[in-house]
């Protein structure tokens, strides 16, 4: 699954020529630091929005300028490989910077994807795929499931075994 995994530049080809074949292109991004239910259920409902889910990673630099210094748990080349592990994504790429806005105005992509902890007003290179006829969906949030929260919850019982 490796394979699936782009620098951005060879990336924007890939896409291009998929753009080129008539193919809906649908982009999304997260740090995806320790991977759980809410994650897979967020890819696939993307996936299902076009024929080809690219998916941005957060570098690991990026993860800690967002989340903190201890984050992320898993390196970016750990990340970006699981995320390729899944069936509903066909490519993946590391960002470094704090948001994904030079990867989304570079790839272009027809649908821009976010979680329902976002506002439609506030997703981040949404004037740039409103302005080429593109569209950003909302998709709604999973209550429960976030790897803060999994963390949270093996620090607690670790806490008390001790």
């Amino acid at each position: 699954m490796r394979e699936k995994i782009k620098e951005k530049k060879d990336l924007c080809q890939i896409v291009q020529a998929l753009k080129g074949k008539g193919k809906r292109i649908v982009f999304t991004n997260g740090c995806f630091d320790l991977l759980h239910v809410g994650h897979i259920r967020y890819l696939e409902k993307a996936k299902s929005l076009g024929d080809i889910l690219v998916v941005g990673v957060n570098s690991d630099r990026s993860v800690r300028e967002i989340k903190g210094p201890l984050r992320p748990i898993l390196s970016e080349e750990e990340r970006a490989e699981v995320i390729s592990g899944l069936g509903c994504v066909d490519y993946v790429t590391l960002f470094d910077e704090p948001t994904p806005l030079q990867l989304i105005t570079s790839l272009q992509p027809h649908v821009l994807v976010k979680g329902g902890d976002w506002a439609k007003e506030t997703v981040v290179g949404k004037e740039v795929i409103e302005a080429s006829g593109g569209e950003v969906v909302i998709v709604p949030y999973i209550e429960g499931p976030s790897s803060s929260n999994i963390i949270e919850t093996i620090i607690r019982r670790h806490e008390k075994r001790s």
